[in-house]
């Protein structure tokens, strides 16, 4: 049983790219943390960077950039998952009434 694999080489300099990224939003996230006050959305700015910087390791470093479809269905159907427990959670919190 032979199966066809495609074959993708990515090449080091992609790695070393991806690596100075990753370390420019690491830098950035610590710069926004310590030195600018944005008040409430701090922690959103944060997790927009995190996730941002989530999605570079899946698609390069875990090759998800190079899979099929259904691979993509089911790396997405958890996010899925966790975006609507945290959404239905932060609706719950939000619309308490505190006497």
């Amino acid at each position: 049983m032979s199966e066809n694999h495609d074959e993708h080489i990515t090449p080091y300099k992609t790695y070393v790219i991806i690596w100075l990224i990753l370390m420019a939003l690491t830098v950035i996230t610590v710069y926004v943390a310590r030195e600018i006050d944005l008040g409430s959305i701090n922690l959103f700015v944060a997790m927009i960077i995190a996730s941002i910087k989530a999605t570079i390791v899946a698609l390069f470093f875990m090759h998800l950039k190079y899979e099929d479809s259904i691979t993509w269905v089911f790396a997405l159907y958890p996010l899925f998952l966790l975006s609507l427990l945290i959404g239905l959670t932060s609706i719950d919190v939000f619309n308490r009434i505190v006497p």
